[in-house]
C-alpha cells in the first residue's frame, strides 16, 4: 500500500481533508468539554470520596489520542499555506 503525502496530494483534496479533520476535531474537544462537566458535576455532588479514580482516567487518555490529529491538522494547514491556497 502506498502511502499518500501531503505534498503528493491534489489541492482539492487537501481541502477537503483540512476540512474533515477540523471537524474531527471540534468533535473531541466538544466530547472532551462534556466529559469535564460530567467529572466536575459529579465531584461537586457526591464529593471526591465517593468517586473512583477510574473517573478520572479520560481526562488523561483523550488529550493524548486528540495530539497526533492536532498534529497532521497542523501539517495540512502548513501544506496549504505554502500552495497559497
Amino acid at each position: 500500500m502506498k502511502k499518500n503525502t501531503l505534498a503528493e496530494i491534489s489541492n482539492e483534496e487537501l481541502l477537503k481533508r483540512r476540512e474533515l479533520f477540523k471537524g474531527i476535531a471540534i468533535g473531541f474537544s466538544i466530547i472532551y468539554l462534556l466529559i469535564i462537566t460530567l467529572i466536575l458535576y459529579l465531584l461537586v455532588t457526591k464529593g471526591l470520596k465517593e468517586i473512583s479514580a477510574v473517573v478520572f482516567v479520560p481526562i488523561f487518555l483523550l488529550p493524548t489520542t486528540l495530539l497526533p490529529l492536532l498534529i497532521y491538522f497542523g501539517m495540512l494547514k502548513k501544506e496549504i499555506k505554502s500552495r497559497q491556497l
